[in-house]
């Protein structure tokens, strides 16, 4: 069986992540961080191949990030994005600049349609298609689809912000 401590140290901040694509409200993220880490957890036993423990572990996330969005459908946002960036060399205009696009990205994904936030959310934590594929139980080809389509979309969002 997968090691849930070593998937933690190893996934963490890209669950992290996956949960910011479905949450803007910091406490209502560490909440969701929490369900998909505890449903994550009580499902590593039913893992028959260690080999899929990456697509595994995010497709949990994902289902519980669609259950969250479901639940919380409606509600207003109540909270600002404020995300932690990592330290970067150069000015602080750079700083801002490096800042202010992280943000911009991160709230046009969260207005995609669902479909299409899935998929950017796991290309940017860098699952390949196979693996997003089997994430959300769709073939290669429909995860190609949906990655352009998304792109696209957020051109578009980006362009007219």
């Amino acid at each position: 069986m997968a090691d849930f401590d070593r998937i933690i140290a190893e996934m963490g901040p890209a669950l992290a992540r996956v949960a910011a694509s479905y949450e803007r409200d910091t406490a209502l993220r560490e909440d969701l961080l929490q369900d998909m880490l505890i449903a994550i957890c009580r499902s590593l036993p039913r893992l028959r191949d260690e080999a899929r423990v990456k697509p595994f572990v995010f497709r949990i996330a994902h289902n519980k990030g669609v259950d969250h969005v479901a639940r919380h459908a409606g509600e207003p946002d109540t909270e600002e994005a404020r995300e932690d960036l990592p330290r970067l060399d150069g000015s602080p205009e750079e700083h801002v600049m490096v800042r202010q696009r992280a943000e911009r990205l991160q709230a046009a994904v969260r207005r995609l349609e669902l479909p299409y936030r899935q998929v950017i959310a796991l290309l940017l934590e860098d699952l390949s298609y196979a693996e997003i594929a089997e994430t959300l139980g769709i073939g290669v080809s429909n995860v190609g689809v949906r990655i352009n389509r998304a792109k696209a979309l957020l051109r578009s969002l980006l362009d007219h912000e």
